[in-house]
């Protein structure tokens, strides 16, 4: 099984940035897509961002134009660029490594990662 670690959350103002990572062990051969999920205080996980290994990306509309996902294939890593960042931004960011965006997009993937916590200040 594909083990994923996070890293990169922190403590950042209002309007400020951070940029996530996502370390994968491994390719994985029934691993087609990554994403990030959040979980806020109080609120169920939601999905953040999507990105298959054929480069494709879909957004939360909430994070569209704020947010970039991407991928570097040869160091397995998964990145999550957050900019002109919100408080409602804040909580725990998980990346997840699964087969299809159709089930990804429904929360059922292969793996997660540990999470990351994110907090954001107004």
């Amino acid at each position: 099984q594909v083990q994923l670690v996070e890293s990169g959350g922190g403590l950042v103002q209002a309007g400020g940035s951070l940029r996530l990572s996502c370390a994968a062990s491994e390719s994985g051969l029934s691993i087609n897509a990554m994403a990030w999920y959040r979980q806020a205080p109080g609120k169920q996980r939601e999905l953040v961002a999507i990105i298959t290994y054929s480069g494709d990306t879909e957004y939360a509309d909430s994070v569209k134009g704020r947010f970039t996902i991407s991928r570097d294939s040869a160091k397995k890593t998964m990145y999550l660029q957050m900019n002109s960042l919100k408080p409602e931004d804040t909580g725990v960011y998980y990346c997840g490594a699964g087969s299809s965006t159709f089930l990804m997009r429904r929360q059922v993937v292969r793996s997660w990662g540990q999470g990351t916590q994110v907090s954001v200040s107004s």
